[in-house]
């Protein structure tokens, strides 16, 4: 895809601060970080989101991402890290490119979870079926 960002930034088209790089991965800080050594790895060859990217292409990127997580982390010297990968708007996706997010953490660092919801009686069985139907 010819506009997007991503695809400009592995391409090298577009400045960025790159950590990492192979034949299909690219790593690089976020400019928008939630913490130091925010990082963004991302495929080279262009997909949206999780259910459009290959296998072989999800395998290589997770194998990257714990790689570069080490480094992260040895690194900042964080003790511990999120790995988050959003998908579709809705979802927090930013940027229409499938992409993890190695973000270290910190204590009292202030980045909080999404608030938790209870089920009512009854959901969890019901949900249960309605998502094995679709399997």
């Amino acid at each position: 895809m010819s506009d997007c960002i991503f695809c400009k930034i592995a391409k090298g088209e577009v400045p960025s601060y790159k950590i990492y790089e192979d034949e299909d991965i690219f790593a690089f800080l976020d400019i928008a970080p939630n913490n130091y050594g925010h990082t963004l790895v991302i495929p080279k060859v262009h997909t949206e989101t999780l259910l459009d990217t290959p296998d072989e292409t999800l395998a290589k990127l997770i194998s990257a991402s714990k790689k570069l997580a080490k480094a992260v982390l040895e690194a900042t010297g964080c003790k511990g890290f999120n790995l988050a990968q959003n998908n579709f708007e809705v979802a927090g996706q930013m940027v229409p490119h499938i992409h993890f997010h190695i973000i270290p953490r910190l204590e009292d660092d202030g980045f909080k979870f999404w608030p938790v919801k209870k089920y009512e009686k009854g959901q969890p069985e019901a949900l249960i079926e309605k998502i094995k139907s679709h399997l």
